[in-house]
């Protein structure tokens, strides 16, 4: 008998042995799932071998599981490893303790874990030297820049493009927020103004990331040194025009950071661990954390091998922590600053050949009350904002879309029965019902102006399509105006002009002040 118990210990800690360094191979590589100490295992182990033994000598105090079922008993006591659910095949599992309830894996959780071997194959593809370049002599050398009102992608996708091609990023406009987050988080250098290196050196070639658009252009570049496009988005009618043809890599993914990050591996090229990071941030920011209805399988399989390569042990943590640097300060911003912050104008054809100019703003929030409870003083500015952006052509319309990033709810400002009636064209006719907690912050009559977007989250995928099939299906602007249109009309709307204010931030913050109050 104790020769019996002797081969079966030797042999379970042979196993062990081969158990732990596999264990120590992989861990570093793939945090999402819990993994047991070496002396957890031997625990467990010794407390299966005490098992067996009793099996044996027919003790009743401990019965054999059955083989291949999974048990929550079934790891040590103590190490808080508990199945929290299934799907696809696959198993996940988190930390259950004493004072949180196991809960249910996130929409990043789960493409980590299902898309894990598919992220592994990419991941090992990457260059371990930085002497590889991808070979695009066209891009070599150029300048990458993103759009106007530059977002995390924008910044991103610049930064990582020119590591890829060889060339120097630049950004169009002030970092936001999130952007300055990521930068941090990561240890990543600030990038430059394009109009200081197009000043410098005027003849340089430039490539366009996470846009086409010449609404969203920067007004110093010149359409004839641009040599090629990254981008992700749809092709409008203001797509930019050039004389030769030039390099374009456009693809129907959820965030342009995801094209590069797939591009480093493809081509096996090096990717610097910070610029890795930059990449995973944006692609996290673009597609709400996996949960836009822009999200694509290749953005789940890069966000897994992102993850790995960076060694993120709690991707729900960064998650969190980027909500909230998107959020920081926005009840704190000015109205100019809200509505201006990230606006976009896209142009629409109807079938008769008549042209509709429409200008789209968005809020992304973690707390859309916040932002509700100043729709009133929103509406004015969007009103203001839509004059001056008129001043020598025609704008129709302009949104602003309040985005609740968390619950995957947003409210569309309406300004005037053009915007009504294209919003109804669009998205079906307006109930004028809504949410309690809405009426409480922006009062009674809110329903003139706020519109319920319901789940539509995304500007690509779920605003500007349905206004194109509208345009298309032979909406025109209405002659008259609404009451709330009136309402927000007057002279303060049109004598108010913007200028910098440095009482609250040394920094400046564009506010409103009366013409005649304005030296």
């Amino acid at each position: 008998f104790l020769l019996i118990v002797t081969l079966i210990y030797r042999r379970r800690s042979l196993t062990i042995r081969k158990l732990d360094r596999r264990v120590n191979r992989r861990v570093s590589h793939k945090p999402l799932l819990c993994k047991l100490s070496c002396k957890e295992t031997v625990a467990k182990s010794m407390n299966s071998l005490v098992g067996a033994i009793r099996s044996m000598t027919g003790s009743p105090n401990e019965m054999p599981s059955k083989r291949g079922k999974k048990h929550l008993n079934d790891s040590p006591a103590g190490n808080g490893l508990s199945v929290s659910g299934t799907g696809c095949g696959s198993t996940y599992y988190c930390i259950k303790t004493q004072t949180y309830q196991a809960r249910e894996p996130t929409a990043v959780e789960i493409a980590i874990t299902e898309q894990f071997d598919e992220g592994s194959k990419l991941l090992v593809r990457l260059a371990e030297t930085t002497e590889v370049s991808a070979f695009r002599p066209e891009l070599q050398g150029a300048i990458f820049c993103g759009h106007l009102v530059a977002d995390l992608d924008s910044i991103a996708g610049a930064i990582g493009a020119s590591i890829l091609y060889g060339g120097t990023p630049a950004r169009a406009s002030e970092i936001n927020s999130e952007t300055q987050f990521a930068l941090d988080h990561w240890k990543v250098k600030d990038i430059a103004y394009i109009e200081d290196l197009v000043q410098a050196e005027p003849d340089r070639a430039i490539c366009l990331v996470d846009f086409q658009q010449k609404t969203q252009l920067h007004d110093c570049i010149d359409m004839s040194k641009i040599v090629g496009i990254i981008d992700h988005h749809a092709l409008q009618n203001s797509t930019i025009v050039t004389e030769k043809p030039i390099f374009v890599d456009i693809r129907p993914w959820g965030s342009m950071s995801s094209i590069l990050a797939y591009e480093f591996s493809a081509q096996r090229v090096h990717l610097p661990a910070p610029v890795a990071g930059m990449l995973l941030s944006a692609i996290l920011s673009d597609t709400l954390n996996l949960r836009s209805p822009t999200t694509t399988e290749w953005d789940r399989r890069v966000v897994s091998m992102l993850v790995q390569y960076c060694k993120v042990e709690d991707s729900n943590l960064l998650c969190t922590r980027q909500f909230k640097a998107k959020s920081m300060g926005i009840s704190l911003m000015s109205a100019y600053t809200l509505v201006q912050g990230d606006l976009k104008q896209f142009k629409f054809c109807a079938d008769s050949g008549e042209e509709y100019q429409v200008a789209y703003s968005v809020v992304e929030t973690t707390d859309p009350l916040a932002s509700l409870a100043r729709a009133s003083e929103l509406v004015t500015e969007m009103r203001t904002v839509k004059m001056e952006l008129a001043t020598g052509k025609k704008l129709h319309v302009l949104y602003l879309a309040i985005v609740d990033i968390v619950n995957l709810k947003s409210y569309l400002l309406l300004i005037g029965e053009a915007e009504r009636t294209l919003a109804e064209a669009a998205y079906g006719e307006n109930t004028g019902v809504l949410p309690q907690e809405v009426i409480d912050v922006a009062g009674d009559d809110c329903h003139r102006y706020i519109y319920d977007l319901g789940t539509r989250v995304s500007r690509k995928a779920d605003f500007v399509p349905p206004i194109s099939k509208a345009v298309a299906n032979g909406w025109h602007p209405p002659m008259k105006r609404s009451a709330t249109e009136l309402v927000f009309t007057g002279e303060k709307a049109e004598t108010w002009v913007p200028v910098v204010d440095y009482s609250h931030d040394p920094s400046g913050e564009i506010v409103r002040r009366v013409s005649v109050d304005v030296k």
